[in-house]
């Protein structure tokens, strides 16, 4: 019960120190200032594996492919492009990563690989985003069932972006090759999806599956990049 108790109170404290806007500076952060705040941060992942990146982008474009699916402001749309492009920006603040490539799957369920939604939390507030985009990126591990992490949120306690980001991530990690196994076929890791629905946010669920089928020839695709997101990773 402790446990749970100290969980509610951090997940408490995150959302408060996220709705709070503030700058390194002190200063409230606005939206009319908000390009100058994403100047000069794609620095951040250039750090990280070149497959950090390609992985990042297809989130990015995924996610904002999705909110418009949904029917989601333009602005909510944009800042689905940025807590895409940036979801695992914590990984660059753990251990070396060269190590982690060498090991098996068991490494991304070490406590280690765990931080990172709360590394990535962290850079993104220390840079001035929204709190939208660094809260969704916060809980873009957490499942609908409660099983997830860094908090076991569950159902309507996760907001929406970072349920968007959810499934966004598990698509792409899971139709791309990694150290340990192959690419899966997209029809393939949908149905693997599908065995584990209890992750994910239904409406969003169904809402990648309409992207990914938007072909005519009835085969599933990852969307092309649109103008709209190359616009805004052109900020970053």
């Amino acid at each position: 019960m402790g446990g749970k108790k100290k969980k509610q109170d951090k997940v408490k404290e995150k959302n408060a120190s996220a709705k709070s806007g503030k700058k390194q500076d002190g200063k409230k952060a606005g939206k009319n200032d908000a390009p100058a705040r994403y100047q000069k941060t794609f620095h951040l992942l250039s750090q990280s594996m070149t497959e950090q990146l390609e992985h990042g982008r297809q989130v990015s474009n995924l996610a904002y492919e999705i909110g418009r699916e949904l029917k989601l402001s333009d602005e909510k749309c944009r800042q689905l492009i940025i807590a895409g492009f940036f979801h695992d920006i914590g990984k660059t603040e753990l251990a070396n990563e060269t190590e982690v490539r060498q090991q098996s799957m068991v490494v991304e369920e070490m406590n280690s690989i765990r931080l990172h939604p709360e590394k990535g939390f962290e850079i993104l507030k220390r840079h001035g985003f929204e709190d939208e985009i660094c809260l969704s990126v916060l809980y873009h591990h957490e499942n609908c069932d409660g099983s997830g992490y860094p908090f076991n949120l569950e159902g309507s306690s996760i907001p929406l972006g970072a349920c968007i980001l959810r499934v966004c991530d598990v698509f792409c990690a899971l139709v791309s090759s990694r150290p340990y196994r192959a690419a899966f076929s997209p029809e393939t890791a949908i149905e693997m999806m599908i065995e584990e629905i209890r992750y994910y946010h239904v409406g969003v669920f169904l809402a990648l599956q309409r992207v990914l089928h938007r072909e005519s020839d009835g085969k599933i695709r990852l969307p092309e990049i649109s103008k709209e997101v190359k616009g805004v990773w052109k900020t970053l």
